[in-house]
């Protein structure tokens, strides 16, 4: 059973920068694609970034040159780096991988 934990949100100002990580066991991340998904109030969750288990990597047009998402396959964790942040980049963000959704960790830019 794979079980994903993600950490790193916080509150930001805008223009600042977060670090996510999302760390799995029960499962090997390095083979498969896993995606950062966000959901902010009001709105469906949309897929923010994902890396495919060859290292190919793809964004949502609105955080493109702002997001890096990156594996480490030693330490079975995926991370998603933000910087410039905006207050619309606001909401929960998740990690999936294979149909397993992690809790989510709060991200809040202010302005």
């Amino acid at each position: 059973q794979v079980h994903l934990v993600e950490s790193g949100g916080g509150l930001v100002q805008a223009g600042g920068s977060l670090r996510l990580s999302c760390a799995a066991s029960g499962s090997t991340l390095s083979v498969n694609a896993i995606g950062w998904y966000r959901q902010a109030p009001g709105k469906q969750r949309e897929l923010v970034a994902s890396i495919s288990g060859r290292g190919t990597t793809i964004y949502v047009d609105s955080v493109k040159g702002r997001f890096t998402i990156s594996r480490d396959n030693a330490k079975n964790t995926v991370s998603l780096q933000m910087n410039s942040l905006k207050p619309e980049d606001t909401a929960v963000y998740y990690c999936m991988y294979l149909g397993i959704w992690g809790q989510g960790t709060q991200v809040t830019v202010s302005s």
